[in-house]
């Protein structure tokens, strides 16, 4: 019976291993970047931002093209002035109705009237201009999105670092813990033999119980970066992604001869936000111009729904001037005046930032760079102390303490070099995005 409780278990932990494994999945970067730009959220509401922007431009349309609109209306009606009109437009009107007592006291009469009306703008100087402002701010939202797209992806690189980094951390502390698990059996052997005291057999226990809550917290980091590589591409599947390479420095000088290009597409949307600025105060100042439109209609009346008994047209067109309103039009034009010094302030003081930031990432790639030169050294000479406390310590010439320090510094060395190939790749990476 006892025999088969073990196996029941056994058998229990190998779906429970076998459905951890299922539940790991390699992807490469480039494959992750193909998801985010089709399904991250982000990326998304930046795309509807523009369609928003683009139907504000279409709405433009109406200073171009004429405005249609046709009405079907019905009344009855004993008014005198009414019933009189009604019988006109339907050309019924007899030489009886001009009797002044049907004239002034009128039976009811119904109406029924279809109306096609047409109204087409010819000059509107200020629309012309809003119209202008209108395609500016969409091709700034336009560009904008691009530049979100590139924000996102940059974002989900240095996802796909930290996942990278989490997992080589699990690794490197996974060796560390068979290291210190060995040299507790070399302590615990030691200590049998009488060639050790009780105490740094603990020191050592200690040591091994540090590296595994080390080992589960790293374990939970490899999840959490799962975690948000998935919200970011959007994927709501309970699995855990693994990197299908490894973290490796990859040096590159040819980064630091990149220069900062007004072509980049933040840069040029704030242009375009400046160009809708200067097109809406041109706006306001043509609104002093007169505006010339033309309509037409065409009328068709009955005594009958939808009735087209009497038919009639009507064609013009209107040059309309508004003079003075008060003191509204100068402000406006002040306003949008002011805002067009801003929007050019602002884009000016955004092309130095970014010159500055700029210059600040290409100094910190350097820094980066010299400083993985140095942990790597630091890394070499922490593995080689620990390699002789280690055989040291297997023949009894080295003390626990000095073995234990050696070997949390090797593991110290090893995470710190994990984390300066992170932020240099990191930061080279930035340094692209801001070229682009």
């Amino acid at each position: 019976m006892h025999d088969k409780y073990i196996i029941f278990i056994s058998f229990l932990l190998f779906n429970v291993i076998i459905t951890k494994a299922q539940q790991e999945v390699s992807i490469s970067l480039n494959e992750v970047l193909d998801k985010v730009e089709n399904n991250n959220h982000t990326v998304k509401i930046s795309e509807q931002d523009y369609n928003a922007a683009k139907a504000d431009y279409n709405q433009t349309n109406s200073i171009l093209l004429p405005n249609i609109s046709i009405s079907h209306s019905a009344i009855a009606t004993t008014n005198p002035l009414m019933a009189f009109g009604s019988k006109l437009n339907q050309e019924i009107l007899t030489q009886a109705d001009f009797n002044p007592a049907l004239l002034n006291d009128p039976d009811e009469i119904k109406n029924f009237a279809t109306k096609i009306e047409v109204q087409q703008p010819i000059f509107n100087a200020d629309g012309i201009f809003m119209r202008k402002a209108a395609k500016a701010k969409m091709n700034a939202f336009e560009l904008q999105t691009v530049r979100t797209k590139d924000a996102i992806k940059l974002e989900v690189t240095k996802a796909y670092m930290q996942l990278q980094v989490a997992y080589k951390a699990v690794e490197v502390l996974e060796k560390a813990k068979e290291a210190a698990l060995e040299n507790k059996k070399i302590a615990e052997n030691n200590f049998k033999q009488g060639f050790m005291q009780k105490a740094d057999v603990l020191s050592v226990e200690v040591h091994v119980t540090e590296v595994e809550n080390q080992l589960l917290s790293t374990k939970s980091n490899v999840k959490n970066a799962s975690d948000y590589l998935l919200f970011l591409i959007n994927d709501t599947s309970d699995i855990v992604l693994k990197p299908s390479t490894m973290l490796v420095a990859e040096l590159n000088l040819d980064v630091y001869n990149q220069q900062l290009s007004e072509n980049r597409a933040d840069i040029e949307a704030m242009q375009k936000s400046t160009e809708a600025y200067s097109n809406m105060h041109k706006a306001d100042k043509m609104s002093l111009l007169p505006r010339l439109n033309a309509f037409g209609s065409y009328e068709m009346y009955d005594d009958k729904l939808f009735g087209t008994n009497a038919k009639g047209y009507l064609v013009g067109a209107q040059l309309s001037w508004n003079v003075f309103e008060g003191y509204k039009r100068i402000g406006k034009t002040q306003k949008s005046k002011a805002e067009l010094d801003k929007a050019e302030i602002s884009l000016e003081q955004y092309k130095n930032q970014s010159q500055l930031e700029f210059n600040r990432a290409k100094r910190q790639l350097k820094d980066a760079e010299n400083k993985l030169a140095l942990t790597n050294l630091a890394l070499d000479q922490s593995k080689e102390a620990l390699r002789i406390r280690t055989n040291r310590f297997e023949e009894g010439l080295e003390k626990t303490s000095d073995l234990l320090i050696s070997e949390t510094q090797y593991l110290q060395k090893q995470l710190e070099y994990l984390q300066t190939v992170f932020n240099y790749n990191y930061t080279k990476a930035y340094v692209s995005f801001l070229t682009k």
